[in-house]
């Protein structure tokens, strides 16, 4: 059985000016689907309602904003009539060690890539149930499923959004509303250039290793092999599917990670199984 949507479905998609969320937006008003589209600069409300005007509707949102999240999800229902899919894209990477990484841009990384997207679904989630249907899209990363050297506070960042969506699949599951993790890896977008922000300090020390993340990085802006479009495209078919994944895996690479990600733990549960089961008491 197909999933009940409206018709056209109504999709609520933060940042949707460049990126993903701008690819995915264009996806989804190419099949005739009405979005919302949240911006954070308003001369560029414009631009994305012209992709198709009157299907199109641009709003002016800082997902960190609290206050000001749940007045742009009622200005999005005001517009469209429902939500159907909330689509949370909006974040940015934060590079460097945790010692040269200040707790001022730690904390502004953690307001929008966890906070903003718990704003966002605190907003629309009653609206969700009161229908007793709707789908939640939650950006992660193949960051999100390892650790890397030289971004350790955005790799917690990603894997908080993990845990979050995988808990909040389980408490909206009873009410018909479906929960699903993008994790992305290396994508043209703009994430490895003007949206990626560095820490303030740089320690000698981590030249060897997060050092050789900022040579990689420097280079890797606009070589990355995934496509955007085809991103997009992924995600609408997983979305539409009857039975939505909780996680979908973008790119070869980001297959890639997961599989090896998977036989690590198993290999380390394996090596310390007679430890790790020693714990209760004696019978």
């Amino acid at each position: 059985m197909t999933r009940q949507t409206t018709n056209p479905a109504v999709w609520l998609i933060t940042g949707v000016s460049s990126g993903f969320g701008r690819s995915l937006a264009e996806a989804v008003l190419t099949r005739g689907d009405k979005v919302v589209g949240t911006v954070r600069n308003e001369t560029q409300i414009a631009s994305f309602e012209n992709l198709a005007p009157g299907r199109a509707h641009g709003l002016l949102l800082d997902v960190t904003d609290a206050a000001a999240v749940p007045r742009a999800v009622g200005q999005a229902l005001e517009r469209t009539g429902a939500i159907d899919i909330l689509v949370n894209n909006a974040g940015y990477g934060l590079f460097g060690a945790l010692e040269e990484v200040s707790d001022a841009q730690a904390r502004q990384l953690f307001d929008t890539n966890v906070f903003g997207t718990v704003n966002v679904i605190r907003a629309v989630l009653p609206h969700f149930r009161a229908r007793k249907r709707g789908h939640i899209v939650n950006f992660s990363s193949v960051a999100g499923v390892i650790g890397i050297a030289g971004c350790s506070f955005y790799c917690a960042s990603k894997h908080a959004v993990e845990g979050l969506s995988e808990s909040l699949a389980q408490e909206l599951h009873p009410f018909g509303i479906g929960v699903t993790l993008v994790e992305p890896g290396g994508f043209r977008t703009n994430f490895a250039g003007g949206s990626l922000k560095w820490s303030e300090n740089e320690l000698p020390d981590y030249s060897e290793t997060v050092g050789q993340m900022r040579r990689y990085m420097s280079s890797y802006h606009g070589t990355q092999a995934g496509d955007p479009a085809k991103a997009a495209e992924a995600i609408v078919r997983a979305v539409s599917a009857d039975a939505p994944p909780l996680r979908l895996p973008l790119g070869p690479d980001a297959v890639d990670v997961v599989r090896k990600k998977l036989a690590s733990i198993q290999d380390n549960l394996e090596t310390w199984l007679e430890v790790s089961s020693s714990t209760n008491f004696d019978q």
